[in-house]
């Protein structure tokens, strides 16, 4: 790593789309159960060469250290940016929740940072990407961790800036968990010791290692909504669907970390990269690829299960539609067996009603063979009806 410049923070007026204002610096505070490395509770604002530096609570961890070993743990910006001057050779790692303005703003002044990438870093949904500005690398991340609770998945973003002697972690969502990976380093001071791209590597590392226990997630629901589509729940094609949007957000996360991490090995040679970070860094790339791989499977799979539900569905809806033609055939045959034999049964009551109206100039009433003649009518009618009904399958 090349020696820290020695510069006086610029005038503010260099950044003059970046004016802190009262609301958006009381809206960056952090939100409650956000989880390890939840920033501390405010300090007082301090100055940075007479530059105010408003409200510092977005400061989780500010740290010095000198061949891989803490050598000062500063109260604020101001502070770590004077330690980081009188000790040469150090390197400053600082991390950042949710931030105002008016602390990107300092920390812009102070380490040269591009205008654009402090743009990006004032704002969460960015996409993952590897910017190079001079001495500069810019780092966008997606974070990602799984929620048993809820079987969700949740999505947190950081911004990396790595310099010559400093890294500045910016987090806009719990995950990845940073105290973790700082204390990893502190552990290990001879990976420490190669400085930031040793950090950065670290911070790598720890976020693709959190995408193994949303993989396993994701595959038990997958699992678990197969079960689910075969044994007929109506409620499966909503799960399926929110699954598969989570999967879109996973491949962003991940599909662009494949060409990025194949930019930081093409410049291994360009940059004087230590070989066992070479090392580290190919393997951080290799787990990547295959967690970009199954993520591919995954939205693949889902795919295929939603045709899949869309068939059984679709089948279960024309079984239901048969089921529902042949109770209405079956009710129109039962219906065409009443109307029969409520005509075969009208013939002779309409006979016998007409004789029965006792009228006296009714000649068949004096007819000595008007009784036989009757019943002989009726049964002629009822017969003719039956065979016609029969010979029409009505009976």
């Amino acid at each position: 790593m090349s020696e820290r410049r020695s510069h006086t923070p610029r005038p503010l007026k260099k950044y003059p789309w970046l004016r802190p204002t009262a609301a958006r610096g009381a809206g960056h505070g952090p939100r409650a159960g956000a989880g390890a490395g939840q920033p501390p509770a405010g300090t007082a604002p301090a100055a940075v060469d007479g530059t105010a530096v408003a409200d510092e609570q977005s400061v989780v961890d500010a740290a010095v250290y000198r061949d891989g070993r803490r050598v000062g743990t500063p109260d604020g910006l101001a502070a770590t940016f004077r330690r980081l001057r009188e000790e040469p050779g150090a390197m400053a790692w600082i991390g950042l929740y949710r931030p105002t303005e008016a602390e990107l703003l300092s920390v812009a002044e102070e380490f040269d940072l591009h205008k654009l990438a402090i743009e990006d870093a004032m704002e969460a949904h960015q996409r993952p990407k590897l910017e190079r500005y001079g001495e500069t690398l810019f780092v966008v991340l997606r974070a990602a961790r799984y929620l048993d609770a809820v079987e969700e998945v949740d999505f947190g973003e950081l911004h990396v800036f790595v310099g010559p002697d400093f890294v500045i972690t910016v987090r806009h969502g719990a995950a990845p968990d940073l105290s973790a990976v700082r204390a990893r380093m502190e552990s290990t001071p001879e990976l420490l010791a190669l400085g930031p791209e040793a950090v950065l590597y670290a911070i790598l590392d720890a976020v693709v290692d959190g995408y193994a226990p949303v993989v396993s997630g994701v595959q038990n629901d997958i699992d678990e909504i197969e079960t689910e589509v075969f044994r007929g729940d109506p409620a499966v094609s909503r799960r399926i669907y929110e699954l598969s949007r989570e999967m879109v957000e996973f491949q962003r996360a991940t599909r662009p970390l494949v060409g990025m991490l194949r930019g930081l090995m093409a410049g291994f040679d360009k940059y004087g990269t230590d070989e066992e970070l070479q090392r580290y860094l190919r393997d951080v790339a290799d787990h990547v690829t295959h967690t970009s791989e199954r993520v591919d499977g995954f939205r693949s799979a889902l795919t295929d299960i939603l045709a899949v539900n869309a068939t059984l569905v679709t089948q279960q809806q024309n079984a239901e539609m048969r089921a529902l033609a042949e109770a209405g055939f079956e009710q129109n045959e039962e219906v065409k067996k009443i109307s029969a034999w409520a005509a075969i049964l009208f013939a002779p009551t309409l006979v016998g009603t007409i004789y029965g109206m006792n009228f006296t100039h009714m000649p068949e009433l004096h007819w000595a063979l008007g009784y036989p003649f009757a019943l002989l009518l009726m049964a002629v009618v009822c017969v003719s009806l039956y065979v016609i009904f029969k010979r029409r399958d009505w009976l």
